[in-house]
């Protein structure tokens, strides 16, 4: 097992490629989890919509620790403009 940082980043689906373009050239890879379902300060979020204009998406990183400061500075704006919410915890990865 190796200790990395998860983070977890989930925003408006609509700001997901905005999203993806700042963290490409910053992280080691990532996840994306479409449709996520929800309830925060603008209220609930159905991952059944017809559409994606109120659906949310979640981004999961797993990375090393000095490179969440560089990741975290990246996406800060983007939230503050649009909403969303970002995560920072320890993790362990399984090396295989």
């Amino acid at each position: 097992m190796q200790a990395v940082k998860r983070i977890e980043i989930v925003i408006d689906a609509l700001e997901l490629p905005r999203m993806i373009k700042l963290i490409e050239p910053l992280a080691p890879g990532y996840t994306v989890i479409q449709n996520v379902s929800g309830k925060g300060h603008r209220g609930e979020r159905h991952a059944d919509q017809i559409t994606s204009v109120l659906a949310n998406a979640m981004i999961l990183i797993a990375c090393a620790p000095e490179q969440v400061e560089p990741i975290t500075k990246a996406v800060r704006p983007l939230l503050k403009a649009f909403g969303g919410l970002c995560l920072v915890s320890d993790a362990q990865s399984l090396l295989h």
